[in-house]
């Protein structure tokens, strides 16, 4: 079983083959994934790496944590869990009221 990193602080030109090819470096990729924002299509400027193995995570965090892609230093570490959301939907919007 592979394990899951999470990638920050990318430049927003890096895209998910560009982290492949780099990851690819220290061991196997199983998968490569740059968040994009819904809305304008433009990265989020964080991404998931997911290595088959462990010991190629480690390598890669290793490696690659704080080194420069793209004019700034990435963040390289163990993805953690999804926070699970709360049911309904999410507050901030205009809701009349009945007077």
């Amino acid at each position: 079983m592979g394990k899951k990193l999470y990638v920050g602080n990318l430049s927003y030109t890096v895209d998910s083959n560009q982290l492949t090819d780099l990851f690819a470096q220290v061991g196997s990729v199983e998968s490569a994934n740059v968040i994009m924002d819904r809305d304008s299509g433009r990265s989020k400027g964080f991404g998931f790496i997911e290595m088959s193995a462990d010991n190629e995570a480690q390598a890669a965090i290793t490696k690659f944590n704080g080194t420069d892609l793209g004019g700034r230093a990435m963040n390289v570490s163990e993805a953690k869990p999804q926070a699970p959301r709360a049911d309904g939907p999410r507050g901030g919007g205009f809701k009349s009221r009945q007077y």
